[in-house]
């Protein structure tokens, strides 16, 4: 099962894709103008991973706390790429991630301590 984790909550955008048992990283400053190309860095992401945004199963997206265009744009983008791609999203929050340790996001998931489609932003 692929799974895509997007972290813009920091001062750093973090995209990182769970295939299998190998996981891939990229960061980008969290700056506007790389929330007016999110989507483009999303698709270059899993492209030069050799996937498309079909390949995806699931979508784990930072609600916050954090910076607030951060979140928004995030949340927007993930939003619109589920509903386009009939993708389940995923919530979780920054007091979750310790170390920069996304794994723990797919733990919570496989716990079912994560619900599908409820993002309640918290900026």
């Amino acid at each position: 099962m692929n799974n895509l984790i997007i972290d813009a909550a920091n001062d750093k955008i973090f995209f990182i894709i769970m295939v299998d048992d190998k996981a891939y990283t990229s960061e980008f400053i969290n700056n506007r103008e790389n929330f007016d190309k999110f989507t483009i860095l999303i698709m270059n992401f899993l492209k030069n991973h050799n996937l498309s945004i079909k390949n995806i199963k699931n979508i784990f997206v930072n609600q916050g706390p954090g910076k607030f265009s951060g979140i928004r744009a995030s949340l927007a983008v993930v939003k619109a790429l589920s509903f386009a791609n009939k993708i389940d999203v995923y919530g979780f929050t920054s007091d979750q991630i310790i170390n920069k340790n996304y794994t723990k996001i797919i733990d919570l998931f496989n716990k079912g301590l994560l619900i599908k489609n409820l993002i309640k932003p918290q900026y």
